[in-house]
């Protein structure tokens, strides 16, 4: 996934869950979106250095866009409207072995109570794969990428989603796209949200294929890289 044109800056804060202020070379204080409903735990700092996009929609109220930060050494994504399109990208590319049988690919398909599944694959058969994805950027313990960053109830009812469609005989998968370069294994927070950490569990052993995978990050594009484990503590 390419990403636009970016200016460097360093973040003074975080705050009101979607803005984020930030200092640029010129000594200018500017107020970018920040497209992160998460609690950005570890990469909010203040100080941090940070990379904006900017859009010429005069529709937008806020022209900026912050994308990346850097943090224990490496960029990381932030933007939480990346995943699914680098997931996209990556079944599209052949670099996810686990979907690569398919001859369909919609996005953003109704399913389940009042909810729409991310991805959803069909292969010749009419088989069907729902594939919901999750953002994880969340680096406490080195190596360890772990998700959510803060309590997520939707997060929760998804995978009750994923559930009930192979109860019903479709395949369902749990995407997590790892928007950093320096994890090598996932895990659930249960001190964050103990609820999410068994309901991941319970899925799992109902049938929810758990797939995690890693990204190349840089100035110029995220790509999805390769597959990491899952601990399961």
């Amino acid at each position: 996934m390419k990403l636009p044109d970016l200016t460097r800056g360093e973040l003074i804060k975080r705050y009101k869950r979607f803005l984020a202020d930030i200092k640029l070379p010129s000594g200018e204080t500017i107020t970018a979106h920040c497209p992160n409903p998460g609690s950005m735990m570890g990469l909010k700092a203040e100080g941090l250095r940070a990379w904006i996009s900017t859009s010429d929609n005069p529709k937008r109220k806020l022209k900026h866009t912050l994308e990346l930060v850097e943090a224990d050494g490496g960029l990381v994504g932030i933007n939480t409207n990346s995943p699914n399109k680098l997931a996209e990208e990556a079944i599209r590319s052949s670099l996810i072995p686990e979907l690569s049988d398919f001859s369909s690919l919609k996005r953003e398909v109704k399913y389940g109570e009042n909810s729409r599944i991310d991805i959803l694959l069909e292969d010749e058969s009419g088989k069907k794969t729902f594939v919901e994805v999750k953002n994880c950027h969340l680096m406490r313990e080195a190596g360890l990428a772990e998700f959510p960053d803060s309590v997520t109830s939707r997060g929760a009812k998804h995978l009750k989603e994923l559930s009930d469609q192979v109860n019903g005989g479709a395949r369902s998968v749990m995407l997590f796209i790892v928007q950093r370069t320096d994890c090598d294994q996932f895990d659930t927070a249960p001190d964050l949200d103990p609820t999410y950490h068994e309901a991941l569990r319970s899925a799992a052993d109902l049938g929810v294929e758990i797939l995690i995978y890693d990204c190349n990050v840089s100035l110029d594009e995220i790509s999805v890289r390769r597959a990491i484990p899952w601990r399961r503590s």
